[in-house]
């Protein structure tokens, strides 16, 4: 870390996350220590083209105006900028940024970058293959089911008879490839079920329904590759009924405790379930693990995990490790770190073959 790096914050990106995409990377773009880094900034709209830009913080219109490029190989319509960077940090949030394939793509070029591989990014935004994976490996998640939508469509009734026989009221009914809360509803009767279905197919064939667990929202950060560790436990506590998105992200009515008031034997367990899904998907660098905290039976169940969680200023993922004894900037530094670090081990493998 002697000589100055170049860091290619890629931000933006073409899912329903987009705007969040941008919050996060002015705010990674804010505390990136300029006696280390050099930034380089790649905005990518919601069509998929790329644009350098001068950093995530100029305005929307701008980032939007003038010409930008593809990385398609085969589109040979726009001339692509020279863009070389020791390391590339990609804060999308989401589908094509969150599930493996900006992962994909720059495992095709060569190149060391912060967060999760492919198969750790794919498994982490797909809810139900993670709450399948999970399950094989004894964790303890929600009740749910998977719902496909040209099952629903062919056999409505006779899901929705399953779903209340099996999950019981009140649940959840969210896409199973979504983030931040996109297209999630709380479901208190029947009659509730069908829109909630219909309004979580609008954003993917495949959602999930699960069972509403009455307790405290509990989230624990993640940091690391073969060795990773957790932060201290924080509590969500909603200003609505649930954490959705406009409470995440517009109304910042939602309270934290940061840490959460646990008895140590419930820290320590959380940390340890925190961990053991981030291991369970093969997880590099970094991830954000959300539970919920069952009133009554001090249950825990793991409800998913984030890949690239929000990076925003009020976001958890860096707020827990403020408290925990990481700053933001010292985080950023040990997310680069930890890049070229299992790049450099990659690199390794591939030349003893």
């Amino acid at each position: 870390m002697k000589d100055m790096l170049t860091v290619a914050l890629i931000f933006g990106g073409r899912s329903a996350e987009h705007e969040i995409s941008i919050i996060s990377a002015r705010a990674i773009y804010k505390n990136l220590d300029r006696k280390k880094y050099r930034v380089l900034c790649l905005y990518v709209s919601k069509r998929g083209n790329w644009k350098l830009v001068p950093s995530p913080q100029v305005p929307a219109n701008q980032l939007r105006a003038g010409r930008s490029f593809s990385f398609l190989p085969w589109d040979g319509r726009r001339t692509r900028p020279a863009i070389k960077a020791d390391v590339y940090f990609p804060v999308l949030h989401g589908p094509y940024g969150e599930d493996g394939t900006i992962q994909g793509l720059l495992e095709m070029a060569d190149v060391p970058y912060v967060g999760a591989p492919v198969l750790a990014s794919a498994i982490g935004m797909d809810k139900a293959i993670f709450k399948h994976l999970l399950s094989r490996l004894g964790l303890p998640v929600v009740p749910y089911l998977v719902l496909y939508e040209k099952d629903w469509k062919k056999n409505r009734q006779h899901l929705e008879k399953k779903i209340i026989q099996e999950l019981g009221l009140p649940l959840f009914v969210k896409p199973a490839n979504l983030g931040s809360s996109v297209g999630i509803s709380k479901v208190k009767n029947r009659k509730e079920l069908s829109p909630a279905v219909k309004l979580a197919f609008r954003y993917g064939q495949k959602i999930l329904v699960e069972k509403a667990i009455k307790g405290r929202e509990i989230e624990c950060s993640v940091l690391g590759n073969e060795r990773p560790r957790a932060s201290l436990p924080g509590e969500v506590i909603p200003h609505r009924e649930f954490y959705d998105y406009a409470d995440k992200y517009l109304e910042g009515k939602t309270r934290f405790l940061i840490p959460a008031e646990l008895p140590p034997d419930l820290n320590k367990r959380f940390q340890e379930l925190a961990v053991a899904s981030f291991q369970a998907i093969d997880g590099c660098g970094m991830a954000r693990v959300d539970f919920f905290l069952e009133q009554g039976t001090q249950n825990i169940y793991i409800n998913e995990i984030n890949t690239i969680p929000g990076f925003t200023e009020i976001s958890m993922y860096p707020r827990l490790w403020e408290v925990s004894g990481v700053s933001f900037s010292r985080l950023l530094d040990c997310l680069i770190e930890l890049a070229l670090c299992r790049h450099h081990l990659k690199k390794r493998c591939l030349e003893r073959t």
